[in-house]
């Protein structure tokens, strides 16, 4: 077996962000049990695509006996891939080294002062970021909390979105049409597995396509952490609410009713 290029990942350093997933356009890379694995040497050109876009730095090239790169190998498996999922969304790639992705606790921090004298409804917000895709599972503000895991249109359906749903909340939201769902199982289960919350929301809209994001909490928490807490709230385009609630026996429960929105 000769020597070459491949790549190396560093699991002390890996956080499951799953950015490396994305960047590598071979598919030979896979978040499993919340960390990032080379799926087989035979996927890997090694020119080492997925370096730059991993923040933790937990990528490197090395030499080592490998099998030698396959293109219809890895032709194949992408195919496969496609058969069972819509092909991913390309996503811009992240600047990890902006700060507005940078991880901030909010509750400590002082509101700014309003442009205008108007008086304002304080913020619930305690966290920076809140995009599921930003957020690694070793952040702070994530560990033993009361998470809520949000589909992003509905606090656009929900007026008082903030007193009902972020107080004392750890919150992250993606849209499950638009984004990669596959990797947000992934995601969750590394969240779940590190974070170890105490309860878990989720809130999505009453659109098919929204479900998918319950589905994938699900599975999740089913897979991670079973005995913890699971609601499902799911929104009405005009405001009505119905909430799933989910025991830890994972026998479903439901009750349905509506709330003025």
């Amino acid at each position: 077996m000769p020597s070459r290029d491949i790549i190396q990942i560093d699991e002390e350093l890996c956080d499951g962000c799953g950015d490396c997933v994305v960047a590598c356009e071979e598919g030979a890379i896979k978040v499993i049990d919340g960390k990032a694995r080379l799926i087989s040497d035979v996927y890997c050109d090694g020119f080492g695509a997925c370096l730059g876009e991993c923040p933790q730095g937990a990528i490197t090239i090395i030499q080592r006996d490998a099998a030698e790169y396959d293109e219809k190998a890895v032709q194949k498996h992408l195919a496969g891939q496609a058969e069972e999922r819509p092909a991913p969304a390309k996503h811009l790639p992240v600047a990890h080294g902006c700060p507005g992705s940078a991880m901030r606790d909010l509750s400590s921090e002082t509101p700014r002062q309003a442009v205008n004298a108007q008086p304002q409804i304080p913020s619930q917000l305690g966290h920076w970021p809140v995009q599921l895709m930003l957020v690694p599972p070793h952040a702070p503000f994530l560990q033993g909390a009361d998470l809520l895991i949000c589909a992003d249109c509905v606090p656009f359906a929900v007026p008082d979105f903030h007193q009902r749903y972020l107080t004392n909340r750890a919150v992250l939201v993606g849209c499950p049409k638009l984004d990669d769902l596959p990797h947000y199982r992934e995601k969750i289960a590394a969240i779940f597995a590190q974070a170890r919350p105490r309860r878990v929301t989720t809130l999505i809209m009453e659109v098919p396509c929204c479900h998918g994001l319950a589905q994938a909490v699900f599975q999740a928490r089913n897979s991670v952490i079973p005995e913890t807490e699971l609601e499902v709230h799911t929104i009405g385009i005009r405001g009505g609410i119905t909430e799933e609630s989910v025991p830890a026996n994972a026998k479903q429960k439901t009750s349905a009713f509506n709330m003025a929105g």
